[in-house]
């Protein structure tokens, strides 16, 4: 559950049009080159009232195993909320342990005046305006999920804020590809790409940085894949186990 929100009772989502819904848990596991590194899970939990609106609560979970742990652990968690059309978020709250670099952010949105506040450790900072229909980055990946893909068509842009500042988010659908993960399972898939130029820390210190994403190509759009290039090394996560998928 979630601490703090006193009129956080379960309301019942949209349920037809998503290719997600509460209840859908995946677990990847995480390398670095070829070494396993530690684990995530994207989950959906049940809807939540934030401000006095239905919202989709996504969660993000990663932690590096033990043996990583001992030259840079890492400990991270995303909530976020976004309504339950899809259409902007709501909240976002983010707990970043990795190394010796620890944040705890929040992001509270107030669509009436179109404004964010942004705080670290409850250090504010200044609101700052929004463009209609922003998301944060791990709302945006959801959205992604319920919009159409194709290769032929151009990117697909979205406004997306992390509470400082505002960019439009561009993701190009590079291919129809078929993959097969170490565990030997077979999928079609769409390959897309997010453009990195506005994004910070590591991948802003890398030439050519890249991340790509691999969607089943269905109606459910489940990541099956997600991999990155950077300075330190290739990472790749790949999903092993799943529950509470869309039929």
């Amino acid at each position: 559950g979630v601490i703090g929100y006193p009129n956080a009772a379960p309301v019942k989502a949209p349920s037809d049009a998503m290719p997600f819904a509460p209840g859908e848990r995946l677990e990847f596991e995480l390398r670095w080159g070829s070494i396993p590194a530690g684990t995530a899970y994207l989950e959906v939990q049940a809807v939540k009232t934030i401000n006095g609106e239905p919202a989709y609560h996504f969660v993000l979970v990663a932690q590096s195993n033990s043996f990583v742990d001992v030259f840079y652990k890492v400990r991270d968690r995303i909530d976020a909320f976004a309504d339950i059309g899809m259409n902007r978020t709501i909240r976002y709250e983010k707990k970043q342990h990795e190394g010796s670099h620890k944040r705890e952010e929040l992001i509270e949105f107030d669509w009436e005046k179109r404004q964010a506040s942004y705080s670290n450790f409850g250090q504010k900072n200044e609101p700052i305006q929004l463009m209609q229909g922003s998301f944060d980055p791990l709302s945006a990946f959801y959205y992604t999920r319920t919009a159409p893909l194709d290769p032929e068509q151009g990117p697909l842009e979205r406004p997306i804020t992390d509470g400082r500042k505002n960019v439009i988010g561009r993701l190009k659908v590079a291919a129809r590809e078929t993959i097969t993960l170490q565990n030997g399972k077979t999928y079609e898939t769409l390959r897309v790409e997010p453009e990195l130029q506005h994004v910070g820390g590591v991948f802003k210190a890398t030439k050519n940085a890249k991340i790509q994403l691999w969607l089943t190509d269905d109606a459910q759009r489940i990541p099956v894949r997600i991999q990155s290039k950077v300075k330190i090394g290739h990472f790749t996560g790949e999903l092993i186990t799943s529950e509470g998928i869309r039929p």
